[in-house]
């Protein structure tokens, strides 16, 4: 029993438990310039996601705000409840539902009413998110008496980042961040999808000139 005891301190001596990091990033600007997005601001409006994590829309553009707000203070911008409260105080309940379903089927906002919403919220830019992956898991790393001891959590996230200019319905700027996130642990505590969409926002918001 010592024995045991002495190999499954040192094994767990062995486990590393701080997070480990895979990503790929890729950006590409078109037509977005260093100070456009100060000057104009940016609206974000109702993200799309994969079949399945719809319920997820809200904390997707959530996280992506707070982000962009903290690491861009002087930037204008209008978070997914506040553009949905300005398009509804607007009257643009309809154009906006239609722009967003022909999206999906498109991947082309209308760029009349882009422009509307966009001077609903008093910015220039909008922000269109995609989650196109996303997913949790462990497996066992050390058992010692046949207890599971330390396992490997994992998070996995994709999101994509469009940002479109009103004021002729083209895509300024677009990014793609691929994440995941692996932890060795003595715990049960799972790697969250605010841990995982707080740090895809903070390379592919890093990339915004």
């Amino acid at each position: 029993m010592k024995r045991l005891l002495v190999v499954g301190l040192v094994a767990l001596a062995g486990c590393s438990l701080r997070p480990t990091y895979y990503q790929t990033l890729k950006e590409q600007a078109t037509a977005l310039r260093q100070g456009d997005l100060e000057s104009a601001g940016i609206a974000f409006i109702t993200p799309s996601t994969v079949t399945g994590q719809e319920q997820e829309k809200q904390v997707v553009a959530l996280a992506f705000a707070d982000v962009l707000k903290h690491q861009r203070p002087g930037l204008k911008v209008s978070s997914l409840a506040e553009t949905l409260s300005a398009v509804n105080r607007a009257g643009l309940t309809e154009p906006y539902k239609r722009m967003y379903d022909d999206y999906r089927d498109t991947g082309l906002f209308s760029s009349d009413t882009l422009r509307r919403v966009a001077e609903a919220t008093g910015t220039r830019y909008v922000a269109q998110l995609k989650l196109q992956g996303f997913g949790q898991g462990s497996k066992g790393r050390f058992g010692l008496l046949g207890l599971r001891i330390v396992e490997t959590l994992y998070g996995d996230v994709r999101v994509y980042l469009q940002i479109w200019d009103s004021r002729d319905g083209s895509i300024a700027w677009e990014g793609m961040h691929e994440l995941r996130i692996s932890r060795d642990t003595t715990t049960e505590e799972p790697i969250t999808m605010r841990v995982l969409l707080e740090r895809s926002a903070q390379e592919l918001v890093a990339k915004l000139p």
